[in-house]
């Protein structure tokens, strides 16, 4: 059965009013299959998202929504009553049995969130304007969940972040070299494992209980961040499916290394990668004014997981390139080989520009 039959299929295992009159598919996402459908409740439309979990790099797909499920219940609580309340959390539609996802005649499971309307998404920051709201929309996501214990969710991706951990992967890849290309990264490998011991500290850090667990949305892109189309201001943060507990550094790390680059991670020619001083003083700018909540060692440590999210980046990326691509989505033989040498451009960039930032 294809995707979209499927989807035609399990719409109504959901408890939605009304009867749908369109579903079409939505191609931006890498990990699970999306589509957006329209219903017809008397004279109202209603649209809503769609999307087939992938099992194969989320298996236990009820955690998942366990997690996503009372998070968004806790944030739609904070929010009550604030100005466009109902965009500023995805909202779960339940399956007519009660669960937060429904199971199609293939064993996948489904899940159905309201659809988002009057907001904008970008590919890039655009400008710095969009760097602050952006900074400023996750600091006010991780402290509306300041409260909420980080710990008793479940790490539906067990060691994400545990840099010795992909250090281990990398020189497994290394040993056995099944594309024989550990020839051509010496120069990208020799870089990384120096940094190692560096690129290790804010994991070991939060492992000895020297950081706090938090909440942790782990993929904090500008493009999981829906945008006001009038206002600009940041309201939502979406794709929630690497919601765990961790520190907060893994999200405003993941936050700088995006933002700032003055390049995508695709890019093929590494020179053009820089690091932006004036897009990320603007992004912290708005970050720390809402992240009121973080301690001294959180504090202490944010310039540092810049650096360190997009080293991890680069040994996953180099990792996969040796392993002959098994992980990421690739366009061509060396894409992954080119999204490592982005990220060690990165990182060489943060370290030209470090007293500035």
């Amino acid at each position: 059965m294809d995707n979209e039959t499927a989807a035609m299929d399990i719409i109504g295992a959901f408890d939605i009013p009304g009867r749908c009159i369109g579903i079409k598919a939505n191609k931006q996402g890498h990990i699970n299959s999306t589509f957006i459908s329209t219903f017809r409740d008397g004279d109202v439309e209603r649209k809503y998202t769609h999307q087939r979990i992938n099992s194969t790099v989320f298996p236990h797909p009820e955690e998942v929504m366990e997690n996503i499920l009372r998070v968004t219940e806790h944030l739609a609580g904070k929010t009550a009553g604030m100005p466009d309340a109902g965009r500023r959390t995805l909202r779960v539609i339940p399956a007519r049995d009660g669960k937060p996802y429904a199971i199609d005649s293939e064993g996948m499971y489904w899940r159905t969130y309201s659809f988002i309307d009057g907001v904008v998404a970008y590919g890039r920051v655009p400008d710095e304007g969009i760097a602050y709201s952006l900074g400023k929309g996750i600091g006010t996501f991780q402290s509306l969940l300041s409260d909420f214990d980080g710990s008793s969710l479940h790490a539906v991706i067990p060691h994400f972040h545990d840099m010795g951990m992909r250090y281990r992967q990398l020189r497994a890849a290394l040993a056995s070299d099944p594309m024989n290309r550990k020839e051509g990264v010496k120069e990208e490998l020799d870089f990384l494992l120096e940094n190692e011991q560096r690129g290790c500290v804010i994991w070991d850090s939060w492992e000895e209980g020297l950081l706090p667990t938090r909440v942790t949305h782990n993929d904090t892109k500008i493009s999981n961040v829906l945008f006001s189309e009038t206002t600009g201001e940041a309201l939502a943060v979406i794709d929630l499916d690497t919601i765990m507990p961790g520190t907060v550094l893994f999200d405003t790390g993941d936050m700088i290394r995006t933002a700032c680059s003055t390049a995508d991670e695709d890019e093929k020619d590494a020179f053009l990668m820089d690091f932006s001083i004036p897009c990320c003083k603007a992004l912290t700018e708005g970050y720390m004014e809402a992240a009121s909540f973080l301690g001294k060692e959180e504090r202490g440590m944010i310039k540092e997981s810049g650096r360190t999210i997009t080293q991890i980046m680069a040994v996953r990326f180099l990792t996969d390139y040796l392993n002959g691509d098994v992980y990421y989505r690739t366009d061509y033989s060396t894409h992954n080989l080119v999204r490592a040498r982005t990220q060690i451009a990165l990182m060489k960039a943060m370290d030209r520009k470090w007293d500035q930032f």
